[in-house]
């Protein structure tokens, strides 16, 4: 078990650095620059620069420099927490990322829970009670999930909150709390809105998730080895949990890859609708602004974040089923 979880820690770190340059150049593959971008908001605005004050700050900023360099500055700095400054506000990178950070791990790990408590017991019974009632109620819950967009839930969850009871559900606070310190009372506004963006990021991952684990247990479940387990006097529950489902959650686990880096970036627009002062609306606006190393450090981090996710998948997986560990 040891040597297959070294093997994967010595394969995530190469990827990491590997991801780590093709985000890198990703980003600066558009034409322009930082620089380019903002001096065009600028001129919105009935602003101007002459093109020699334009030069000096492309080389303030080291946006003259090969690419290479640029990287090797970037990433040089990073194993001392140093993500370089934004180019927009001039603040630091780490400071702007992990000011948001707190709250989006907060709705990204209850929106998990969430998925998975929704999500679990529905496709159990889906595929044990196959075309029941339930079974076609589960179904369809699970279609409409996955045909709504998010944001468009979102939007209607506003408008019928507004229109029928005359209340907003944008944001995650209250006006009086939300620059206020963190205290009790705090957490119990953040409870009264936490729900919703819960909802709404969460519907279509819980919905997927109800499909897959119900497919999953219905080609077990007509496997000779449950019929055998019913021979021998095991219970049909007891039977269906203790063999089937635990081979069934195996696709089920390996879906935390993608669903870590899916909740931090935050469902973006639904992010962005809800108002929510999460990690989603500041990578939209940076890679907007081309602001590269603000930019290039949520990719890296959303990168980071699917490594790691895969290497739990792999260990639970591992843990779930021994078979793994022999291939």
């Amino acid at each position: 078990m040891y040597q297959y979880v070294l093997k994967r820690l010595a394969w995530a770190a190469v990827t990491i650095v590997l991801i780590s340059i093709v985000a890198f150049i990703i980003i600066q593959l558009p034409p322009g620059d930082f620089m380019t971008s903002y001096v065009a908001r600028l001129r919105e605005t009935g602003e101007t620069f002459d093109e020699q004050t334009i030069e000096v700050l492309r080389d303030r900023y080291g946006l003259d420099q090969p690419l290479i360099i640029q990287y090797w500055k970037w990433i040089s700095k990073i194993p001392k927490g140093d993500f370089g400054r934004s180019f927009a506000t001039m603040e630091p990178v780490s400071d702007l990322i992990w000011g948001r950070m707190q709250l989006t791990l907060m709705l990204s790990i209850t929106t998990l829970i969430f998925t998975w408590i929704i999500a679990l017991p529905i496709g159990i019974f889906s595929a044990v009670r196959q075309y029941s009632l339930l079974d076609y109620l589960g179904t369809f819950i699970g279609f409409i999930g996955l045909a709504i967009p998010n944001f468009m839930l979102a939007i209607i969850m506003m408008y019928f909150a507004f229109t029928r009871w005359g209340i907003a559900i944008t944001g995650l606070f209250s006006l009086e709390f939300v620059n206020a310190p963190w205290s009790f009372a705090k957490v119990l506004d953040l409870a009264k809105h936490v729900w919703v963006p819960i909802i709404v990021v969460g519907t279509s991952g819980t919905a997927a998730l109800i499909r897959i684990m119900r497919a999953n247990l219905l080609d077990e479940l007509r496997k000779p080895y449950v019929t055998t387990s019913h021979a021998k006097g095991l219970g049909e529950w007891q039977a269906i949990i203790k063999y089937p489902v635990r081979v069934a959650l195996n696709p089920f686990v390996s879906t935390i890859g993608w669903t870590l880096p899916h909740l931090i970036s935050g469902e973006v627009i639904a992010a962005v609708v809800l108002n929510l002062p999460t990690t989603g609306p500041l990578l939209l606006q940076s890679l907007q602004n081309q602001d590269m190393y603000l930019a290039g450090s949520f990719v890296l981090l959303l990168s980071i974040l699917t490594v790691l996710g895969t290497l739990v998948s792999d260990i639970m997986l591992a843990l779930l089923d021994p078979r793994i560990r022999l291939q």
